[in-house]
């Protein structure tokens, strides 16, 4: 009975494989914090790349059900975490644009060619094709270790590429709000700041403080930056020319799955007409959509320690504590996104997610 209550096994040969994604899925379940999204993005586009360097396949076909099935098991292990998940998708992605590629150079469209990367308008008018991925391609393995190469390069330059737009979006004197501390957003923050003065408020995100760590790493690269607590964000959004926050996923719908405390400061910024940017990479495009009503399927909840620790157990004791660590913002709450790719609104991320994932891969 305990046998039958486990996680069905990867199809195909067992062995190493299989201890590779079960390792895997241990350490996600760990929820280890030292690993941010970029961290655990580029982990999972490695720990995919040596599953299928070691697994035995020899059609598309055959890699993408092993895919799939190593993606579900993945997103497992934490699933209130869409960057694994993401990844997962892209390499499918990446699978089936490859075998495009080997299709076109033998010519053998009609067996099993697809086109890898197409317009708007051929979407549209393009006859209903089907592909099964069954016609075995002797590149199909290079063009995908190729393709992985390239992933990870995207990856390593996400940050240093939408810190570049930052002269852009950042001007002379400015006054900006932003919230808890994004790498993201601070690497973007100090690339502006190299070349022009501007004011920092940062609110500092109680219960973890993070945003102290911001305001230290900003004032020692020279920034002017003042630290606000979570309740005067209201009281000094007059005074603010924009918001820039950072995001731990971006929805199908263009919404916000961010740190608590990041939906009082968009309302905030609507009400006062403030414009809210969003600094994300291109991986944290989930196909997924989330509502504020329904906390179960995305939030977490942390321990409520921070709020009350032991000493105050005859109060806490009565009272039931939730400390969730994200917020869902909703797309009109946003004004625009800045990729690593470029900006866009929040209502062009359908298509993007169309670019980057397969519409069967967007559920496992």
């Amino acid at each position: 009975a305990l046998m039958a209550a486990t996680t069905p096994p990867l199809p195909g040969p067992s062995g190493a494989t299989d201890a590779l994604i079960a390792d895997f899925v241990t350490f996600l379940k760990r929820r280890d914090v030292s690993h941010g999204s970029y961290a655990l993005a580029r982990k999972t586009v490695e720990m995919l790349r040596e599953f299928i360097t070691q697994r035995r396949w020899s059609t598309a076909k055959e890699l993408i059900d092993l895919v799939h099935s190593a993606g579900k098991q993945l997103e497992s292990g934490r699933p209130g975490e869409f960057v694994v998940g993401n990844m997962a998708r892209r390499v499918l992605r990446l699978i089936r644009e490859a075998y495009a590629q080997c299709a076109n150079q033998n010519q053998n469209m009609e067996d099993g060619g697809v086109n890898a990367v197409a317009s708007l308008h051929e979407l549209l008018t393009a006859p209903d094709r089907t592909c099964d991925y069954n016609v075995p391609f002797k590149a199909l393995r290079g063009n995908i270790m190729q393709a992985f190469q390239e992933l990870l390069e995207e990856l390593e330059c996400s940050a240093q590429n939408i810190s570049m737009q930052a002269l852009e979006h950042i001007h002379v004197n400015e006054i900006i709000m932003t919230l808890g501390h994004s790498s993201t957003v601070e690497t973007f923050l100090k690339a502006a700041g190299k070349k022009r003065p501007f004011h920092v408020i940062i609110a500092e995100s109680a219960p973890t403080y993070q945003g102290q760590d911001l305001a230290v790493s900003l004032g020692q690269a020279g920034i002017e930056t003042t630290l606000i607590t979570d309740s005067a964000i209201y009281a000094v959004m007059s005074r603010v020319n924009k918001v820039i926050i950072g995001t731990s996923a971006v929805t199908a719908d263009g919404g916000l799955m961010a740190v608590n405390g990041t939906h009082n400061l968009a309302l905030a910024a609507k009400l006062q007409s403030v414009p809210v940017i969003v600094c994300a990479s291109t991986f944290k495009l989930t196909p997924r959509y989330l509502c504020s009503y329904d906390q179960d399927s995305f939030n977490c909840l942390a321990s409520p320690a921070q709020m009350a620790n032991y000493q105050e157990a005859d109060v806490a004791g009565a009272v039931h504590l939730a400390y969730p660590l994200f917020d869902y913002v909703p797309p009109e709450l946003v004004n625009l996104f800045i990729f690593n790719i470029g900006g866009n609104a929040p209502s062009y991320v359908y298509r993007m997610l169309s670019e980057y994932y397969h519409a069967d891969d967007f559920e496992f």
